[in-house]
């Protein structure tokens, strides 16, 4: 699964340091794995955070995504939790879009949180804007 997870993720460091941790769901089309999504403790009490999340590329569009979030929010309401946290890059205006339609709001910005102090290459782009800036959201389960 090593390689959908790196579609979500930009920094073999990074993936490495959380990619054990938490609890995966996954998506499966026969017995292909054609998503998944990861969900580990947040740093402030009550609250989950999910970490990594993607679907095929040849899948995309066709409401996998939203049924990982749903059945996410699931777990983490029946695991006790009132707030369901994702952080996403600013640049990536797709992720920004599929998790406010999700019902997910804005809740900070972390300013140049992709570098390569982070493990992340300096030259990165997405959607033609410069990987720089990590945006939080924040779901009330409550």
């Amino acid at each position: 699964m090593r390689p959908l997870f790196e579609e979500a993720e930009d920094s073999p460091a990074q993936l490495d340091a959380y990619l054990d941790e938490g609890m995966v769901l996954v998506a499966r089309l026969g017995d292909d794995i054609v998503g998944h999504l990861q969900l580990v403790d947040a740093q402030k009490e009550g609250e989950v955070e999910l970490k990594n999340m993607a679907v095929a590329e040849a899948m995309r569009g066709t409401g996998i995504g939203r049924r990982l979030v749903e059945h996410a929010v699931a777990a983490s309401r029946a695991g006790g939790h009132a707030r369901l946290t994702v952080a996403t890059a600013a640049a990536d205006v797709g992720n920004l879009r599929f998790y406010q339609r999700c019902g997910f709001r804005f809740s900070s910005i972390e300013p140049d949180a992709f570098g390569a102090d982070t493990g992340y290459a300096d030259d990165l782009v997405i959607d033609g804007i410069p990987l720089r800036d990590r945006v939080w959201f924040g779901l009330d389960l409550r």
